[in-house]
């Protein structure tokens, strides 16, 4: 999501995440508004992304983004099918995009879809899209264009993969819920809070290891890889990935660690795919609950 900012010329700001959805922090968001009016420099869009299947608290960023007159793109590659206030996850920004890559809740082993409301905004994507060609009896092209088309092939196999998205979800959900259940009863471990204003797709279930427990998420993926099961930690903040290291970051607290790096270095996605059976899903329960008897 950051890298198109730089190949388009543009300057990324990096916003921290909120605590009660790990998504978009509103507050950090209008600190950054502020701050850049007051510079006279308003930002001029806000690309929000749908963390693990969960969205954003939209309602609260789109008032902010109404007011300094900035255009949403929500970025809803892993909250595809999720809702929002019973509207669906990628629908509530100008622009909403979705991913197909070969670890998503559907896939065409690659590529994405962009949607909007804007009938002409679409229109003019899809030209760019095809090389922005002219509509001629001959190749023609009076501005730039991208050779960004997804195949006919690979659009046929993602609508097959549209008729069992939901049966996924519930999968997913079902995972959630399951894990959630096995570590109820261990105090250290905070599974990644779910929002009442709408309902997650649990594309990935995520935890965090409380402070000061003895067992440390390095532990749980060293232990996970022993028993040939795979872990990962959450997403590292792209504020600390090296090459964004020079671009502004507001924190969701006026002080002290942020909000996104504290659940990195505390966190750990399991294992979720659709495919798991329940002799599966014991394995790595098994795993974790021995870690902390």
């Amino acid at each position: 999501s950051c890298n198109p900012i730089i190949y388009e010329g543009g300057i990324p700001v990096f916003i921290d995440s909120d605590p009660k959805s790990w998504n978009m922090s509103p507050k950090a968001l209008r600190d950054a508004f502020e701050f850049y009016t007051e510079i006279g420099t308003v930002p001029k869009g806000v690309i929000v992304v749908n963390l693990y299947g969960q969205s954003a608290d939209m309602d609260a960023i789109k008032e902010i983004c109404d007011e300094y007159g900035a255009d949403i793109i929500e970025d809803a590659a892993e909250s595809l099918g999720a809702t929002y206030k019973g509207k669906m996850s990628g629908t509530l920004g100008r622009f909403g995009i979705y991913s197909f890559n070969g670890n998503k809740i559907i896939t065409t082993s690659g590529g994405g879809m962009l949607i909007s409301n804007n009938k002409d905004d679409i229109k003019k994507a899809r030209f760019w899209s095809t090389q922005s060609r002219e509509d001629a009896l001959y190749y023609q092209h009076k501005e730039l264009g991208y050779n960004y088309r997804m195949s006919n092939l690979i659009a046929g196999v993602g609508r097959g993969q549209l008729k069992v998205l939901g049966k996924r979800i519930e999968k997913k959900r079902l995972i959630y819920k399951i894990y959630e259940e096995a570590f109820k009863d261990i105090e250290e471990i905070e599974m990644m809070p779910m929002c009442d204003y709408g309902k997650s797709n649990c594309w990935l279930t995520a935890l965090t290891i409380k402070r000061g427990s003895k067992v440390k998420p390095v532990d749980i993926l060293i232990e996970m890889g022993k028993n040939n099961i795979e872990a990962r930690h959450v997403w590292k903040p792209m504020q600390l990935q090296p090459y964004f290291k020079k671009y502004r970051f507001f924190n969701h607290y006026e002080e002290g660690l942020s909000v996104s790096e504290d659940i990195f270095k505390r966190g750990i996605c399991l294992a979720s795919d659709t495919k798991m059976t329940v002799e599966d899903l014991d394995r790595v329960i098994t795993v974790i609950r021995n870690m902390f008897k």
